[in-house]
């Protein structure tokens, strides 16, 4: 009978066997290679969060499995980079069987918060409250077929994002594309116009917290193939009009923090910039880009198929799980009571939106 131990050690412990073994896992898996699930991504986020940590499950002393998260007040945990990782869980190999609450005791938490939680985390899905859509664009066949397929479902939208296109162009300038742009400029323009955004439709505003800012940085600085930033940017007269800073695996781009300069709008340079980035990526390597869970009509109509997401937690009975229950449980159903009625959700976005303004006035 094999004896497993569970070990928690801080991101910058493990070496490159415990990465090679990680990176071997999530393989054998047959997962799309996320990038917000690579051992880089939990490496970066324990750079800028003191409370990031893993779990390493060894069975007979040599690990089978990874669990990222990160610790908070009372034990209260968290999917590592919560609010801003797109896909969430542990990395395990095929045939472990976890007992969420055991690993939960391991790790000395007495909770463990998820919002993105990917398809197939058994361990985890029993503790899910929601399932969420999270469209993505598949290009394994290339950005012909796709282009063509795109044409076919969407004809009025294609025609219309072109036509404007060419209309940036006659109006303001020659317009060019860059896939993976090194101009800290442009990142920084991003970072404003993401700001403004989010203060604009009142939701709260990530760079406004420093570890996200730095988050950011310190990926878009990586050149590891496995898990790096990529900034795209959209140029008109050799003015950057939208951008978009993503994450990266050799077969993976995630849809992460889109913006463009609102002076531009009526043109929509954030969709022609997805769709440039889209061919872009695609003569890169990228099969799958994941646009990420959230409704936009934009995504609608780009995406080849959705993904399904799971939102939720593992809480532990105690004095700490029912604290978190206390302070997050109302909030949660107050949430997907607003997400289940779409009259009520877009009544939602306007009020936000209209505090938004007020609040920038």
């Amino acid at each position: 009978m094999s004896r497993r131990r569970i070990d928690v050690v801080g991101p910058g412990e493990l070496g490159a066997d415990d990465q090679k073994i990680w990176r071997e896992l999530r393989a054998a898996s047959g997962a799309p290679a996320n990038p917000f699930l690579d051992p880089a991504f939990t490496a970066a986020v324990g750079r800028v969060r003191p409370r990031a940590a893993v779990a390493v499950l060894r069975e007979d002393g040599f690990p089978v499995g990874y669990f990222p998260h990160e610790r908070g007040v009372a034990g209260r945990g968290r999917a590592i980079g919560l609010g801003v990782s797109d896909s969430q869980g542990a990395v395990l190999r095929e045939g472990i069987r976890l007992d969420a609450h055991a690993l939960l005791r391991a790790c000395a938490l007495s909770s463990w918060e998820f919002d993105s939680l990917e398809a197939g985390q058994d361990p985890f899905l029993p503790h899910a409250t929601e399932e969420l859509a999270s469209p993505v664009v598949g290009l394994g066949a290339g950005f012909r077929p796709y282009l063509e397929s795109l044409r076919r479902n969407s004809p009025g939208f294609l025609k219309q994002t072109l036509a404007k296109e060419r209309r940036l162009a006659r109006q303001v300038g020659a317009v060019r594309f860059v896939y993976d742009d090194p101009d800290p400029g442009a990142l920084r323009a991003l970072m404003r116009w993401k700001s403004a955004q989010y203060r604009r439709t009142g939701r709260r505003d990530r760079f406004a917290q420093a570890w996200i800012t730095r988050l950011v940085e310190l990926l878009a600085r990586s050149d590891d193939p496995e898990c790096r930033g990529v900034l795209s940017v959209l140029y008109a007269a050799d003015r950057p009009v939208a951008a978009h800073f993503g994450l990266r695996s050799p077969t993976v781009l995630s849809w992460w923090f889109p913006a463009y300069d609102r002076a531009y709008g009526k043109y929509s340079p954030g969709v022609l910039l997805l769709l440039r980035m889209l061919e872009a990526a695609a003569a890169d390597g990228i099969e799958l880009v994941d646009l990420g869970s959230g409704p936009a009509r934009y995504k609608e109509s780009f995406k080849t198929r959705d993904l399904r997401v799971h939102a939720g937690a593992v809480v532990r009975p105690g004095p700490g799980g029912a604290l978190y229950r206390l302070g997050r449980e109302p909030v949660r159903a107050a949430r997907r009571f607003v997400r289940d009625r779409p009259e009520l959700a877009r009544t939602a976005a306007r009020t936000l939106e209209e505090l938004g303004r007020l609040r920038a006035r």
